[in-house]
């Protein structure tokens, strides 16, 4: 504000306050206004229309004794309709807008507990908003907008909840391994079964291969060979296999040492004990 030969100028975004010998007389537009300071004119100030910021730190403590401090911002605005009342009835408007701020958090925040106060910090916000706007009018103050910017636990309180859910997450992860472990042990199993069952098809068909190939044989031999019975030519076949199963024991060089009779007898009593095993099997099959 500039004052010479009688004139004043008002910034804009302001507006100046003009007394008559100390007592309110009017309310100064932006712009180059005449003073006439002989006749008991003056500006006894001037107050800014602009959006100003009060961020409010508050110490309070929750329903479940922690102590937490909350921080809330006020955005507000002088009225230019009502520039005397905001000019002339606080000394200290952001005082004045702090002791408001402390008196609806304390009220509020020991109603809640921990959680709670994180999860309804916009309640809360609206409280002290409401509780500005309805008191701050009367003083030419508009409220625009309440923030709950931050709530900090204390230190201790908010290192104990990382625990807590550090701990939580850990016990979901080891939760989830096993469930993980268990699939692969389920489907191990199912696949060895899945292995062993085929495995028993295999050998279950070999065999019914074998059974069918030495049926044939001895049917072949009988025929082209007059005068021999199935006895004699399933003796042959045993001799056969016999001397087969030697050769291959004999070529493995990984084999382990085997030791069995030898000889023609011990063919006899080799091909004796087959027939008896096979006539007690079908024996069992038939009881």
């Amino acid at each position: 504000m500039g004052q010479a030969l009688c004139c004043v100028q008002v910034d804009q975004s302001n507006v100046a306050i003009k007394e008559t010998f100390g007592k309110f007389d009017d309310v100064l537009e932006p712009g180059c206004h005449f003073l006439p300071w002989c006749f008991g004119s003056q500006i006894a100030g001037q107050l800014s229309l602009r959006l100003q910021q009060l961020d409010v730190r508050c110490e309070t403590k929750t329903k479940d004794n922690v102590f937490v401090t909350v921080v809330a911002s006020i955005q507000y605005r002088a009225l230019a309709n009502k520039a005397s009342d905001a000019f002339y009835k606080l000394s200290n408007t952001r005082e004045q807008i702090q002791a408001y701020v402390f008196d609806v958090i304390r009220a509020s925040v020991p109603k809640l507990d921990l959680d709670s106060t994180f999860e309804q910090k916009n309640d809360i916000a609206k409280s002290v908003e409401e509780e500005l706007e309805k008191a701050m009018s009367h003083y030419g103050y508009e409220i625009v907008q309440t923030l709950i910017v931050d709530i900090e636990p204390d230190v201790h309180v908010k290192r104990a909840m990382n625990e807590i859910n550090a701990a939580a997450r850990m016990r979901v992860a080891a939760n989830e391994k096993a469930e993980a472990e268990k699939i692969l042990q389920i489907k191990r199993a199912e696949g060895d079964a899945e292995s062993k069952y085929l495995a028993g098809l295999g050998i279950a068909r070999q065999r019914q291969a074998i059974v069918d190939g030495l049926r044939d044989s001895v049917l072949a031999f009988s025929v082209n060979v007059p005068g021999t019975t199935a006895k004699d030519v399933m003796d042959m076949v045993l001799v056969t296999q016999y001397f087969d199963t030697m050769k291959e024991i004999g070529a493995s060089s990984k084999s382990s040492a085997v030791f069995i009779p030898h000889g023609p007898g011990a063919v006899k009593d080799i091909a004796s004990q087959i027939r008896e095993g096979l006539l007690q099997a079908n024996t069992a099959d038939l009881i």
